[in-house]
C-alpha cells in the first residue's frame, strides 16, 4: 500500500515492513551511514540511463590525486569547511573512509561513510576532490582548508543529482536507545578528542 501511495515512478519502493525495536530513531540510532558519489569525466562512457543519478564533468579527471585527498580527510575532525553552518549544531564528525575508484565503464565513483554528516557535507567533499582531479586544487590543499575550519569558496559543492545514500549501520537492538541519546549530545574537539 505504501508504494501504491508512492507512486509507480518513485524514487522508493517499500520491499518490507515490521515494526521498529523500542528506542529506534532512525536518524539518531545509527552508527554510521554510507553514501556513493558518481562523476561521469571524459574518460567515462555516457549512459543515458545513469544520467539521474551521475554527475558530469567535460574533463579528465586525476583519479589518484583525488583518492589521496580524499585519504587525508579521514579521521575526526571539525568539517566546517565543508558543511552549511546551522545554528546550533555542531560540524564535528568522525570520516570513517573515502576511497575514489574508477567503475568498470570509467566513471568515477566515490565512497564515503561517516559516524554522522553534517548538511551538505558530502557533495562539498566531493567538489573538493574533483578540484583536485582537474587541477585547480593541490592535493594537500582540502586537508588544509580542513584544518582552518570556516567556509571556503575554494571548491564549488557538487549538485545533488551524483549523490545516493547506499546503507546505514545500526548497533544491536538493545543498544538502539542509548546510542541515540549519545548522538543527540553536542560534540565539541579537544586536543585529546571528542567530547560529549
Amino acid at each position: 500500500r505504501i508504494t501504491g501511495i508512492l507512486g509507480a515512478d518513485a524514487d522508493v519502493v517499500i520491499t518490507h515492513a515490521e515494526r521498529a525495536p523500542a528506542g529506534f530513531d532512525a536518524r539518531f540510532s545509527a552508527v554510521w551511514r554510507r553514501y556513493e558519489y558518481r562523476v561521469a569525466d571524459a574518460s567515462a562512457e555516457r549512459d543515458p540511463l545513469a544520467r539521474r543519478r551521475t554527475a558530469v564533468r567535460p574533463k579528465h579527471l586525476d583519479e589518484r590525486a583525488m583518492d589521496a585527498a580524499a585519504a587525508s580527510l579521514v579521521g575526526l575532525h571539525d568539517f566546517a569547511a565543508f558543511c552549511r553552518p546551522r545554528e546550533g549544531a555542531t560540524t564535528i564528525r568522525t570520516l570513517q573512509s573515502y576511497r575514489w575508484t574508477r567503475a568498470s565503464d570509467g566513471v568515477l565513483v566515490a565512497t564515503l561513510q561517516a559516524d554522522a554528516f553534517c548538511h551538505s557535507m558530502v557533495r562539498a567533499l566531493v567538489g573538493a576532490c574533483v578540484a583536485v582531479g582537474e587541477g585547480r586544487l593541490d592535493e594537500d590543499e582540502p586537508e588544509a582548508l580542513l584544518r582552518a575550519a570556516e567556509r571556503t569558496s575554494a571548491f564549488t559543492v557538487m549538485p545533488a543529482k551524483g549523490l545516493v545514500l547506499t546503507e546505514v549501520g545500526y548497533p544491536d537492538d538493545a543498544e538502539l536507545e542509548a546510542r541515540a541519546a549519545q548522538t543527540r549530545r553536542r560534540r565539541e574537539l579537544h586536543a585529546e578528542g571528542v567530547v560529549g
